[in-house]
């Protein structure tokens, strides 16, 4: 839990330097060669570490996916009772999709954190404000899910949320 915030709050900071540093640019003065190659290097950096954690997000989606979709023929074929354990493969499949839904949009900040305009800040603000309440209620209906099956949250490898 404090990794998460820490990460946070460094991305956060990143992301207010790189929007001080688009906008001291637009009012200044002429730039030099030497700061439009560095603007160019951090412009460059910075699309390619969003397309990264974009891929990063993609992937988590994708291996979780695999592995549900695993787990419910495993036990479809090897399962003695005469139920698949749903619940315990939703509740997986779940918390990959929350984590995917936070690298997306951590993506989506740092595309926007590029070359900001207000037409960008805008739909960066929608899609953080979809993104968080689908989260939201993910996050909701989990620990519902885990409310009602305490012995649930060991079956599937996390914790029950403390707190938050």
């Amino acid at each position: 839990m404090a990794r998460t915030r820490y990460g946070a709050w460094a991305l956060t900071l990143l992301l207010l330097c790189l929007l001080a540093g688009a906008a001291h640019a637009q009012g200044a003065a002429p730039d030099t060669a030497i700061n439009v190659r560095v603007e160019g290097w951090i412009k460059g950096l910075t699309l390619y570490l969003a397309r990264f954690v974009e891929f990063a997000g993609a992937l988590v989606i994708g291996i979780a996916s695999v592995r549900s979709l695993g787990s419910y023929f495993l036990n479809l074929a090897h399962g003695t009772a005469t139920e698949v354990p749903k619940e315990e493969i939703r509740l997986a499949l779940g918390r990959s999709l929350a984590l995917a839904l936070e690298f997306e949009l951590g993506a989506d900040i740092l595309k926007t954190a590029v070359a900001p305009t207000w037409n960008d800040i805008g739909l960066l603000a929608a899609i953080a404000v979809l993104r968080t309440a689908l989260n939201y209620f993910l996050e909701r209906e989990l620990r519902n899910a885990e409310a009602r099956h305490p012995g649930m949250a060991e079956a599937t490898g996390s914790t029950p949320a403390r707190g938050a």
